[in-house]
């Protein structure tokens, strides 16, 4: 891993949100070089203390900030928050924007006092009839059909993670570059304004594309059409559920040769793709067949040998037993409190390498003396701020 790239080393990001839209975009620029000052209410993000399946939602979005602890419903701690502001290239939040305009940290008002402060500003909507709707992950799934897509009819489903709330955090973390890049040459920020509804917008655009162009709703995933001859899920011999495909001609003769069914390329009724496809019904059960008589450990390293796209039914918790993910590098190891975790970094390479660990998880205002104090704050001011005991500087 390289601990090299650091681009935005030298911009200060002072990010106040909350769950996983706002932080993660907070995380993504940390990653990138920045430094993120997280400000909590004075007794921590409410995240904090979720638990089951919102307990990692803290430590994994927030590796790697710094934390102070701000009242900001008190006129002090707004002038305090401003003081901050003022140091600072880049503010991220994802709060109402009415909670916005109570605070006086609205994009208006702010952009009026700091011009070259960039707001990223991750919503439920972007402008228009909703921009004032409340929502959530799974409510712009059902809206905008996601969830129509991934189950089966009557059923609609929403993907298995918070897929909308953590593009939304990349594509606010795109727009910040950007702006960061044009501040170059202007010398002015800019507003940015990321909608969770438009990210999942983007996700479905296929298919609303489809329907443009065709004039139909493509069916649910699990009932679509298939434009391949094999792309299924299937049993091993001891049970065990394999997804195998075979999308091109060449992949179709390797699989009949590799399982046995030379007999099908001969086969006078399937000689074209379409051949191959419209026969599913009865080659399928004959693919399922030679692959239940052979185990996945067998089959596995043959399908790779030959170029077939395959891969075991997964659950998370198998990832740290897969061989890519824990090669040298793979995970970020990262400590919260008296605990640890291993985590994925950014998805690319820099150089043949990836960047270098999220970092920790910073403890409630762990940071309140250092950042309030190199305000010009003493240790009383620091404590009323906060509402926390004043940390030894």
């Amino acid at each position: 891993m390289t601990d090299e790239f650091r681009p935005l080393a030298g911009i200060r990001v002072v990010e106040m949100s909350h769950m996983i839209m706002g932080p993660s975009c907070g995380m993504f620029l940390g990653y990138l070089g920045a430094e993120v000052i997280k400000v909590e209410p004075p007794h921590g993000d409410k995240t904090r203390s979720l638990t089951g399946m919102g307990r990692p939602m803290f430590p994994l979005f927030n590796r790697g900030k710094r934390s102070v602890t701000i009242d900001v419903k008190t006129e002090a701690g707004r002038a305090a928050l401003e003081r901050l502001l003022s140091t600072a290239d880049v503010f991220v939040e994802n709060f109402r924007d009415s909670a916005l305009v109570k605070a006086g940290v609205d994009a208006a008002t702010l952009r009026a006092k700091f011009p070259k402060l960039i707001f990223a500003a991750g919503k439920g909507f972007l402008s228009g009839p909703y921009q004032n709707r409340t929502a959530l992950d799974e409510v712009v799934q059902m809206m905008t059909g996601l969830a129509y897509m991934t189950g089966p009819t009557g059923r609609p489903l929403r993907v298995g993670s918070s897929a909308n709330d953590i593009m939304g955090g990349l594509f606010a973390a795109l727009s910040v570059v950007a702006a960061l890049l044009e501040r170059r040459e202007t010398g002015t920020g800019r507003e940015i304004r990321v909608g969770l509804f438009e990210n999942c917008l983007l996700l479905v655009a296929q298919h609303m594309v489809q329907f443009e162009l065709e004039g139909k709703n493509p069916p649910p995933m699990p009932e679509r059409e298939f434009s391949w001859p094999v792309y299924d899920i299937f049993a091993d011999r001891d049970g065990r559920q394999i997804f195998v495909g075979a999308v091109t001609e060449g992949q179709w003769a390797t699989i009949c040769r590799l399982l046995g069914l030379d007999a099908l390329l001969d086969d006078p009724r399937l000689q074209t793709r379409m051949d191959q496809i419209e026969a599913r019904d009865w080659t399928i059960p004959l693919v399922a067949e030679r692959i239940a008589e052979r185990r996945f450990d067998d089959l596995a390293p043959e399908f790779e040998a030959a170029g077939l796209p395959f891969s075991p039914i997964a659950k998370p918790c198998d990832m740290y037993d897969d061989a890519h993910v824990m090669r040298p590098g793979g995970l970020a190891q990262s400590t919260y409190g008296e605990t640890s975790f291993r985590a994925p970094g950014l998805p690319f390479e820099i150089d043949g390498a990836m960047i270098a660990g999220g970092g920790d998880v910073p403890e409630i205002g762990q940071d309140n003396a250092a950042i309030l104090g190199a305000l010009g704050f003493d240790a009383d001011e620091i404590e009323a701020l906060s509402g926390r005991r004043a940390e030894a500087a």
